[in-house]
Parts: C-alpha cells; structure tokens; sequence
C-alpha cells in the first residue's frame, strides 16, 4: 500500500513563515517543498509546528495534500528556540491528541525536522508503532567546532537532545555525504541507518532572467557590479565577511567604488537578534552607506529577481548542512562564491558553478570576488556552470528519494 500519509514535526519555525528572518531560512522551504512533492506522488502531509499567534487558524490548507496544523505551547510571542525545550511535553501531548481523534493508523511515519522535534517524533513513534525519519538540518557538534567570533556556543542539553535522537531515529536523512559522515563520526550513528537526499530547488520559481531587465525593475545600474547577500543577519551566516570583503575592495581599487553594489537581502535571527543594528554599523564604520543597501525579507518569487540581478552570490557561512541560497542563485544562473564548509562543497563546483573560499578573512574573499569581476571569461563559463550546476538538484527528486526512505525505515523499524 506505500505510504499514504506522514505527520511531519516542524516545532520551532513554521512552513509558513517568511524565510530569511527570526528562526526561518531553508528549514522552512524544505519542509514545505518536500511536503507539496510527497502530496503531488500521492503521500498527503501533516506537518506540526508551534502556534506563535492567536490570529493562526488551529488547521491551515498550505495545498493539495498538505495541512499545517497549528499546536498551542507556551505563549504565542516572547519564547525565544533555547526556550523551546520547556515546551516539548506540552507540544508532545497535543500532536498525540490530535492523532487521537482519527483512527489507528491514521499515519504511517514520522518525519522530524531539527532536533527538538525529534524528540516529539520520537514519542510519536512509539505511541503510533510508526517509524520515525529524522532530518537534522544543523548539528551542536558540528557548529561548535567553526563557531564564528562573537557566536554563542551551542549548550550541552542540545548536544545531549541530538544525540538521543539519533539514537531513536529509525532512519536518518542526511542532506548530503559530508553531513552523513558526520552524524557517523559524531554522533555514532548506525551507517545501515543513514540515507542521502539532496534537498531540492524549484527550477520553475528560480530560473534564469534577463539581468538588465530585472536590475531596471529593482532600481540597480545595469552595469553595476551586484555582490549579493540572501539569508538571516547572524553570525553564522556571516554577512560581515562579504561587507568587510567589500570594503577592500573599494581600497584596492577605489575605481569600483562608482558601480560596486551589495544588497542584504534579510532580517535579523539568533544571536543577532541582540545586536539587530551592529552590521549597520559595521556598514557606517567602514564607509559603505552608498555600496550596502539593506532589503527586508521577501517571497521566493521576488528572492529570484535579487538573484538573477546580481552579478555573484556570496555564502560567507560558517557551516551550511546543504546550502540552499547557492543552489537557488544557481539555478538563476548567478554563480556563487561561498565557504568551502558543510554541504556548500557538494552544491558549489568550485570553478565551475562558483568559487569556493577556505578561509573567512575578508583579504581572501576580496581577492576571490575580484577574480570574478576582472575575468569575463571565468564569470561567463561561471554563468553557464551554475544553472546546469543546479539542476542535478530537484524536489521531484527529492520527494521521490524521501518517500523511499520512509518505506525502507517501515523495514528497519526496531521494536
């Protein structure tokens, strides 16, 4: 019979909300991507996550097959994600309530995303006699080893949490090979139980454009240099190194200062939430208020003109699980310049789709920018790479991968 239905745990940031702010980014586009791709193959969705307003109705029609049904825990507003563990038997009690109100075997598996979820999957699936299918997305571990300067360490409760999951889980997604070997060596995860999916990228919303076109349409010179930033204001994502690259830049060649353009297209999350203003001021300290233009979060859709109009994308993060913003600029034919950490190697072909950096010091990032910019040759072959780059990478394939995983977890399900 397959899989006819999956509850997916998304406690702490929902499929609808804005990514690009607060505890939203490519958690929430994969969650809700996969969840249209299972109910377009014919497995309808349940996707749980944590009401963070009165005004949300309790069950939301997000499309065919898939409902977002909003949990009250704890206060709609206020409770930041290290709050969130507090919440958990609260959350935990109503996803099985509301299994409860249809009959046995409502669902045939659990699929958690982040670590606080598993942890309500993991009660799910022992309550249900249904395997559970967890995705990490980010791992304690791995973050803390390339903490950024000026981050907070993860805490040894997420790091005990994490582990516990994987030692629940009956099969593990991973986004990619680095991030398997890694739930492996780190958290000695079963390698029987390990699956690789690439997450995807809707080729329909991020497709190539015209760049004069679109530049004319967000009020960019046409013949700007457009150095790109998409993604939450925090330290992890580090957006200072592309802002600081971009200020030796103007000094190596002051020339570039007249058509160099950096938009920040997001909004301020985890610990930059304490410091909303500090890249601002970063902006005004180094003399870049006429280079750096700062852009509130918008919809996928408008994300894909801001890609398709920059001239490259930079992905300076310290860790990225896949690196979904590279792989959507890509599929704009936009090539990236990203750190050679995490997933961001497997979406990256370094001087084929992009540039990888080893390093975070602004000098090595300016020194990589600048050969893009000086080199027509390299940024056209660059161009060409990274839209067939991105189109190893669907959610078809995705969705299709997944389903298979949640039917093979049926099989390795432990008493």
């Amino acid at each position: 019979m397959g899989v006819r239905r999956v509850a997916m745990v998304s406690l702490h940031t929902s499929p609808l909300d804005q990514p690009g702010t607060g505890d939203a980014g490519g958690m929430n586009v994969y969650v809700i991507e996969l969840a249209k791709r299972l109910a377009a193959l014919g497995t309808e969705v349940d996707i749980f996550t944590r009401a963070t307003s009165s005004a949300q109705e309790p069950v939301v029609q997000a499309s065919d097959g898939v409902l977002v049904r909003h949990i009250h825990a704890g206060p709609f507003e206020g409770l930041t994600k290290a709050e969130l563990p507090g919440q958990l038997c609260v959350f935990a009690r109503e996803v099985l309530r509301a299994e409860a109100g249809h009959p046995v075997g409502h669902y045939d598996a659990v699929h958690s995303h982040y670590w606080l979820s598993g942890q309500v999957g993991a009660l799910a699936r022992d309550r249900w006699g249904v395997p559970l299918v967890h995705s990490m997305h980010t791992m304690a571990k791995v973050k803390n080893e390339a903490l950024a300067e000026g981050d907070t360490p993860e805490p040894a409760a997420r790091v005990i949490g994490e582990q516990q999951v994987v030692e629940a889980a009956d099969l593990l997604v991973a986004n990619t090979d680095l991030e398997a070997k890694q739930l492996i060596n780190l958290y000695d995860a079963d390698p029987g139980r390990v699956e690789v999916v690439h997450p995807g990228v809707d080729l329909d919303v991020f497709a190539p454009r015209d760049r004069a076109a679109v530049r004319s349409e967000l009020g960019l010179p046409v013949d700007a240099d457009v150095l790109l930033f998409a993604g939450r204001i925090q330290a992890l994502k580090a957006p200072d190194v592309l802002v600081r690259a971009a200020a030796e830049l103007v000094r190596r060649r002051p020339e570039l200062r007249e058509r160099l353009v950096v938009p920040v297209v997001g909004g301020p999350s985890g610990s930059g939430l304490e410091h909303p203003d500090a890249l601002a001021g970063l902006v005004r300290e180094l003399g870049l208020d006429d280079v750096v233009r700062f852009v509130p979060p918008v919809a996928q859709s408008e994300l894909a003109r801001w890609y398709a109009a920059a001239t490259l994308v930079a992905v300076p993060s310290y860790n990225e699980s896949f690196g979904l913003v590279a792989a959507e600029a890509q599929a704009c034919g936009t090539p990236v310049v990203a750190a050679a950490v995490g997933g961001l190697t497997t979406v990256v072909r370094d001087g084929r789709s992009g540039l990888l950096v080893d390093s975070h010091d602004p000098v090595d990032w300016a020194a990589s920018i600048d050969r893009v910019l000086r080199d027509a040759e390299l940024l056209d072959t660059l161009r060409e790479g990274a839209r067939k780059q991105a189109c190893v990478f669907s959610w078809e394939s995705t969705a299709a991968a997944t389903r298979a995983a949640y039917e093979r977890a049926a099989h390795l399900m432990r008493a």
